[in-house]
């Protein structure tokens, strides 16, 4: 009898955890980049089954096992490559291969896919509510001009023109490099860390990708699949309502047997 309790409640915590996770997904549906999440849950101190004579308890004989909680085992980061929109913003960014974005945070290096940037206040490039986005040399990209292109590389550059003056001379303009956005890769992402927006951690040591391919005012979408998550969202509603509702009849049999059964 007691073991319902167990079973029901570790049920409704971990069918919590998952609608948690399943609604985090939902709500980063439109950030650029986002990675979804997904719960894993397993059961907790799996115990055998025997079973033995009512007098006589010798040779008990193994029935099955069996496990009175669930738990989340732990939660997965599918990285795998979102669809791009095409903003035209000229500081907007998207990688179509591995890589990631990297970030100088107070915390230090992060890691994204999201590219959607802005200039701050003293003309950096940098990512809204994190830092300042690195460049191949290691420091921010300083962005004085909005007359630039970039290249599949990541090669932020003003071209050469020729303009002529207010007293009809020819001005040139020769071409310059503002930087180079820098783009690394890890061996093993099971050891990144996700933090907040969409930004990732690792104590692993980063390797430069020697040939990015950097798509030029597009984002990466997420890659979360709305009808996907809001069918895991409405099992695991139906699932925590029923456990719920099976736990309440425990309690009102237990109460029974505490006060009526128990005056006989």
């Amino acid at each position: 009898m007691y073991q319902g309790f167990y079973n029901l409640a570790s049920g409704m915590l971990t069918q919590s955890r998952n609608l948690n996770v399943i609604s985090n997904n939902m709500v980063n549906i439109q950030t650029p980049g986002y990675k979804r999440d997904k719960m894993v849950s397993t059961t907790f101190q799996e115990e055998m089954l025997y079973r033995t004579g009512r007098r006589y308890k010798e040779n008990p004989q193994p029935l099955a096992t069996t496990s009175k909680i669930r738990t989340a085992e732990r939660t997965y980061v599918n990285y795998e490559q979102g669809s791009y929109d095409q903003t035209e913003g000229i500081l907007d960014f998207a990688l179509m291969d591995k890589g990631f974005f990297c970030i100088d945070t107070p915390a230090g290096v992060r890691y994204t896919r999201n590219g959607s940037f802005y200039v701050d206040d003293e003309g950096y490039l940098a990512l809204n509510g994190s830092g300042r986005v690195q460049s191949t040399e290691g420091g921010p990209i300083a962005i004085d001009t909005e007359d630039f292109n970039v290249d599949s590389r990541g090669v932020i550059r003003v071209p050469g023109r020729s303009s002529a003056g207010e007293d009809g001379e020819v001005e040139e303009v020769e071409a310059r490099e503002l930087g180079t956005l820098r783009i690394v890769d890890f061996e093993d992402y099971g050891q990144l860390h996700k933090e907040d927006y969409g930004l990732f951690s690792t104590g692993q040591a980063p390797q430069e990708v020697e040939s990015p391919s950097v798509l030029w005012q597009a984002l990466e979408k997420s890659n979360v699949d709305m009808i996907e998550e809001m069918t895991s969202m409405m099992t695991s509603q139906r699932a925590l309502q029923s456990a719920a509702q099976v736990l309440k009849m425990y309690d009102q049999i237990m109460s029974k047997a505490a006060t009526d059964v128990g005056r006989l």
